[in-house]
């Protein structure tokens, strides 16, 4: 027996903020509300699926330090210039961790300023 991903956890000042930005991005929905903000997003068939749910965990401050996780994502249904188009509409920003810019992925920040990376490969969709 294994275990596998369920839930990422994203601490944010405004979970509602990331939770339009996220279900955008992944085309998620919003699964649940919690009494002090934090909201919890992923696929419509809900917790328990092939793709695991992020919980936005409400927080006053940002963690100390930076973060040792990120997400990547892959576009489903076009190709990674339009996709990175399409991110940076909908708020996301390019990010310098230091990359030369032969990189064939992009790393940028979410609205508060989680880093992820687009990569390049497309998925099929689920």
């Amino acid at each position: 027996m294994a275990c596998r991903i369920s839930e990422l956890v994203l601490g944010c000042r405004d979970p509602e903020v990331l939770a339009r930005f996220w279900c955008e991005v992944l085309d998620f929905v919003v699964l649940g509300r919690e009494d002090d903000g934090s909201m919890e997003i992923g696929p419509r068939e809900g917790f328990g699926g092939a793709q695991p749910t992020i919980f936005l965990s409400r927080r006053d401050e940002p963690e100390k330090g930076k973060s040792r996780l990120h997400i990547d994502v892959n576009a489903t249904d076009r190709d990674q210039d339009a996709e990175l188009e399409r991110l940076l509409k909908l708020g996301a920003r390019p990010a310098d961790i230091g990359q030369t810019g032969e990189e064939p992925w992009h790393v940028l920040a979410d609205p508060e300023g989680n880093e992820f990376c687009l990569l390049k490969a497309r998925l099929a969709p689920l």
